[in-house]
């Protein structure tokens, strides 16, 4: 992926969500609600979880990380995309949208693959609980966020590198409203079929990989609820299960509609509506479970 001799861009201009005025306060006010909502549920339920000594189990452990993650993945977007309703113009620097994207790539991996460390914490829980303390031992659940973090920032840190080695000479308009790969790819001057052979690689080794793992898990924990002759027995444990999975089912969804689709077919404006149905999934999924758990 070599870079051709060309007058390299110092700053991008980020289009955001709408060109209407009109509509530019509601909707930030609708989101600034939404991202203080999902700060606050967030943050209040890390701080719950580790003041609390009777939720200091492995359940509980990956949900606090899963909380944090959701609440870097917002604070990364979200702060940038308000300034784009109240400023004419919404300039990034070339640094800042390469430290943005790889943050957002970052968390966003992180959070997926925390989704599927859940879903086997929820296997064991369900499917073998006289030996659930023995197998979600602390050192085990400790590697099984810590791998998915150092997992993250490779990943994020390896794209993010070749996306910003591009050549950027054509334009400095963003069509969406944070920085993003594809996007940033369409005003590349380099070629860039490399790249997206690399997002198409990695995109689908780790939704799928961590997708299985999610299916697998579940449709274990399925067959071994419906073998449970207490109806109350059942109804808890699907209770364990059904926000996480609505949280797993639009989470993996989304990534899936936005970074797999062929290029031909790929539009921009349909990836920035996915992202905000994406957005504020996280933290109102996470309390919800947190609800849904302790019952």
């Amino acid at each position: 992926m070599a870079q051709t001799n060309c007058s390299q861009v110092t700053e991008f201009v980020l289009l955001g969500l709408t060109d209407k005025q009109a509509l530019k306060m509601p909707l930030f006010l609708a989101f600034l609600f939404i991202y203080i909502f999902t700060v606050v549920g967030n943050l209040g339920l890390i701080l719950v979880i580790r003041t609390d000594v009777r939720l200091h189990t492995p359940m509980y452990f990956f949900l606090s990380n899963l909380a944090f993650v959701d609440f870097c993945y917002s604070s990364v977007i979200t702060p940038k995309m308000l300034g784009n309703f109240l400023y004419q113009q919404n300039i990034i620097s070339f640094r800042a949208c390469a430290a943005q994207l790889g943050c957002f790539l970052a968390f966003m991996t992180a959070e997926c693959l925390l989704l599927a460390s859940m879903a086997y914490d929820r296997y064991v829980a369900i499917c073998n609980p006289l030996l659930y303390m023995v197998v979600m031992s602390p050192a085990i659940c400790v590697q099984l966020v810590a791998a998915p973090y150092s997992y993250s920032f490779l990943v994020a840190l390896f794209h993010a590198t070749l996306t910003f080695r591009l050549c950027y000479c054509r334009s400095n308009v963003i069509n969406h409203f944070y920085c993003d790969d594809m996007p940033l790819l369409r005003l590349a001057c380099s070629d860039t079929r490399s790249k997206q052979l690399w997002i198409f690689v990695c995109a689908g080794v780790m939704f799928f990989s961590s997708l299985l793992i999610v299916l697998v898990s579940y449709v274990l924990i399925v067959s071994a609820i419906l073998r449970m002759r207490s109806a109350e027995g059942r109804r808890k444990a699907f209770s364990t299960c059904g926000s996480h999975m609505l949280a797993v089912t639009i989470f993996y969804g989304t990534l899936i509609f936005m970074y797999l689709q062929p290029s031909s077919t790929h539009s921009l404006d349909t990836d920035k509506a996915a992202s905000e149905v994406q957005r504020p999934v996280g933290g109102s999924s996470q309390a919800s479970c947190a609800c849904e758990i302790s019952k």
